[in-house]
């Protein structure tokens, strides 16, 4: 029986994103675990940017944001919050966390203020957890593999923020039977390997 296909790396945060749709939906796809720095030649064929998750449906249809894929597995419309959210995460957010953890590959980048900026946005968020409106899933799981990827960068001097709620969040997310199915390791997927099926 034939699969849709999910190109992803398993350390990216918006794989992790997409993936975590997949196993909350329990939706069946042929995973194909890629290396970045070798990149299958049929993933480049149909999305030549090169970037991963790409979701390719059995009818040829190639799906290649992250968000998109979440919301085509959840059938997800975002709510108006939802989307301030995540555009807040993936403009603001991801801006400055990529110069805090690689300032390296940018010119000029104080690291330190860059995670300054990064914790403007963290700050609200923790917030925003603090309400007693509660967040949604799908939205939660668009976010926190990109807040797990800021603290992972330097996590002595994250666990001390006075975050309260954002570290229970995390950490509850972090524990979650979801999250250990989503990131179950795979070996390279190369041509000619037996079909992986994720989730089965």
């Amino acid at each position: 029986m034939a699969y849709p296909l999910l190109y992803s790396f398993r350390r990216c945060p918006y794989a992790m994103r997409a993936r975590m749709s997949i196993v909350r939906k329990e939706y069946q796809v042929e995973l194909r675990e890629v290396v970045l720095r070798d990149r299958p030649a049929h993933m480049m064929k149909v999305s030549p940017k090169g970037t991963v998750p790409i979701l390719v449906l059995e009818n040829g249809t190639v799906i290649e944001e992250s968000l998109e894929i979440m919301q085509h597995v959840l059938d997800w419309t975002l709510s108006d919050e939802e989307q301030h959210w995540i555009s807040r995460n993936d403009e603001e957010f991801k801006f400055h966390l990529d110069r805090y953890k690689y300032p390296n590959r940018y010119e000029d980048v104080d690291e330190i203020e860059q995670r300054t900026a990064a914790s403007s946005y963290l700050s609200d968020l923790d917030a925003r957890l603090g309400e007693t409106l509660s967040m949604s899933e799908p939205l939660s799981d668009a976010l926190f593999p990109f807040v797990r990827q800021f603290a992972n960068h330097d996590r002595e001097w994250f666990d001390v923020q006075p975050w309260n709620n954002l570290h229970s969040w995390l950490s509850e997310n972090l524990g979650s039977e979801a999250f250990a199915a989503c990131m179950k390791k795979f070996q390279q997927w190369e041509e000619g390997n037996e079909p992986v099926v994720f989730i089965q």
